[in-house]
């Protein structure tokens, strides 16, 4: 079974978003391992200059890199990643498993993103559209596509 570790800058504040994580997270049980990583984000200042943004995100990559499992395939999201279909993303951690990758770690960073760092250490950069989401709402979707993965890849119902 394989492993998958999301890691998540910020916690989940309102109860509709925390109910619909916790329900792909009971849904996942059935595919895989799952940890979902909740750090607290670093603060930033009202108005922050780049040097300060670029502090406060180098602050919060020494946490990620804390939580992310050894030999584990990295997919940083990030607007500048590539987009995948659901079909795309199935195809890339099916692959993954065949070469030996059993531990996957998906990382969602704070409303600044993520650093340079993390995005260079990722083995993937993947993007969820070519519209800006909320990174909360991020982790809702993130979740429900590895949820659609599986189903995918066992031939369920879900996905149609």
């Amino acid at each position: 079974m394989i492993d998958i570790t999301v890691v998540c800058l910020g916690k989940l504040k309102e109860a509709y978003l925390r109910d619909a994580c916790a329900e792909y997270v009971k849904r996942l049980k059935s595919f895989c391992r799952l940890e979902v990583c909740e750090l607290t984000p670093a603060r930033f200042p009202d108005d922050p200059s780049a040097a300060e943004v670029e502090a406060a995100l180098s602050e919060e990559a020494a946490m990620i890199r804390k939580r992310l499992p050894l030999n584990a395939r990295v997919y940083a999201l990030c607007v500048e990643g590539d987009m995948m279909s659901s079909e795309e993303l199935c195809r890339d951690l099916t692959k993954a498993a065949v070469f030996g990758h059993s531990r996957i770690a998906m990382i969602i960073g704070s409303s600044f993103g993520l650093s340079d760092e993390i995005k260079r250490r990722a083995d993937v950069r993947l993007s969820m559209s070519a519209m800006t989401f909320p990174h909360q709402l991020a982790r809702v979707m993130l979740l429900e596509q590895l949820y659609r993965v599986f189903q995918i890849e066992s031939g369920g119902k879900y996905h149609k």
